[in-house]
């Protein structure tokens, strides 16, 4: 009788912990819950975090992301405007913004995915259908804008010519198609993020040209750029030249200004010196000019009564 009592009593206690288990579920930040009886929704979406309390076995649980979300779509190949076809692969961020309306339309992610390859491949298709291929190539005029900073008008000119400009680019393209999808996704109870095209690869027949159009482009503005480089060296240079050629006139117009005040001075100082004693003066004069006239190889031939040796000929003694 004990036995049976204390089975009973454990298939009480596991009934009740069935029961309890069943009622009682958990919502964490990064979850919300949808509460379904007997496969139909009830009330509203469950956002709070915490303990929540349902009935059990009739009721359950469905949960789903409250994060956001990344939907990668398949490359496809999309003619452009231009009639050059290119591979355009597209990724998109998401995330579910009304857990019953999502689960009523989509039921799971699954399902949400393969909405979204039809709504964001067909925006991405009607956009790139309708711009050339460069718009989706490029996304400002940078090289044109600063090619064209400080040229006349008839340089700009030539240089638009040369490059094709764009008025829409890839950044504005996408910011369409993001708004095209978003009109459609909130019935699906998803808000759309953001959209990127991820990837272009071009068909095998319009690579080449788009890579030789591409390396052309650039090599005209490092030529350009290399251009106006060697102008200012030249510049420079001329200045640099310009200013040498001052410095050094300048240093010798002291150099001259110097010399001659020095000369002056040295001038100055021999006509004191021979006003104090002009005849010692003129002796020493004759004297260096022996020197510097005769030697062993010299033969001088002179009257007796020339004035050159006049200090040779009177040898008596100064008074």
């Amino acid at each position: 009788m004990k036995k049976v009592i204390s089975l009973i009593i454990v298939f009480l206690a596991v009934a009740a912990l069935l029961v309890i288990s069943g009622a009682v579920y958990t919502v964490d930040e990064t979850r919300q819950v949808v509460i379904t009886q007997f496969g139909k929704p009830i009330g509203k979406p469950v956002v709070k975090a915490g303990l929540h309390f349902k009935m059990p076995f009739i009721q359950q649980a469905n949960y789903f992301e409250r994060r956001i979300l990344e939907w990668d779509g398949n490359p496809n190949q999309i003619p452009t405007k231009d009639k050059k076809y290119i591979w355009v692969d597209t990724t998109a961020r998401w995330r579910i913004v009304d857990a019953l309306k999502f689960m009523q339309s989509v039921s799971n992610e699954a399902g949400a995915h393969a909405r979204l390859d039809d709504i964001v491949d067909s925006a991405t298709r009607d956009y790139i259908t309708s711009h050339n291929l460069v718009e989706l190539v490029r996304n400002t005029n940078r090289i044109l804008n600063d090619s064209a900073q400080g040229q006349e008008e008839e340089s700009i000119d030539q240089i638009s010519g040369e490059i094709e400009r764009i008025s829409f680019g890839r950044d504005m393209l996408t910011r369409d198609i993001i708004k095209e999808a978003a009109k459609i996704v909130p019935q699906y109870g998803i808000e759309l993020i953001d959209v990127r095209v991820k990837r272009i690869n071009y068909v095998s027949d319009v690579q080449k040209k788009v890579f030789e159009r591409m390396i052309s482009e650039r090599k005209r503005a490092a030529e350009k750029y290399r251009s106006e480089g060697q102008g200012k060296k030249a510049e420079i240079e001329g200045q640099m030249s310009r200013d040498l050629n001052e410095i050094s006139s300048q240093a010798y117009k002291v150099a001259e200004e110097v010399k001659g005040k020095s000369d002056a001075e040295a001038i100055q100082i021999y006509a004191d010196a021979y006003n104090n004693d002009p005849e010692f003066y003129a002796f020493v004069e004759t004297l260096d000019s022996y020197k510097n006239a005769v030697d062993v190889n010299t033969t001088l031939v002179l009257t007796t009564n020339s004035e050159y040796l006049t200090y040779l000929k009177d040898t008596s003694p100064a008074k």
